[in-house]
């Protein structure tokens, strides 16, 4: 039976879980009322982090999920992004609008990847 790995976990949730060579992460935000491109920074900074204490990289992203508090930041967003996702290793992505948590929330990302 594989073990199921729980990474930052806490009374309701964990960080992220990995289980049968496939890393979950919960969703990922940045610093409360900076900007687009300041929280989608800090957003991949900490999936940086955790994807490292998980045992993989970015290059192993399967697919990705941006929520977006308003759409018309779509650009400002991706700036960030293309500057951040490795040439040929863009993984599959699907980008939204919500309401998040609170206001001062912009953008939220989540991320499943494969273990090394």
């Amino acid at each position: 039976m594989t073990e199921i790995k729980r990474i930052g976990a806490g009374a309701r949730m964990s960080e992220a879980v990995a289980y049968n060579g496939i890393v979950w992460l919960a969703g990922q935000i940045g610093t409360p009322g900076a900007s687009v491109a300041q929280q989608t920074k800090d957003c991949l900074a900490e999936v940086d982090r955790v994807l490292a204490e998980a045992g993989t990289d970015k290059t192993r992203i399967l697919s990705v999920q941006i929520w977006l508090a308003d759409i018309a930041s779509f650009d400002e967003m991706n700036a960030v992004w293309d500057a951040w996702v490795p040439a040929g290793n863009t993984p599959a992505r699907a980008t939204g609008e919500a309401k998040l948590a609170t206001p001062d929330y912009l953008v939220e990302i989540i991320v499943t990847a494969a273990l090394k």
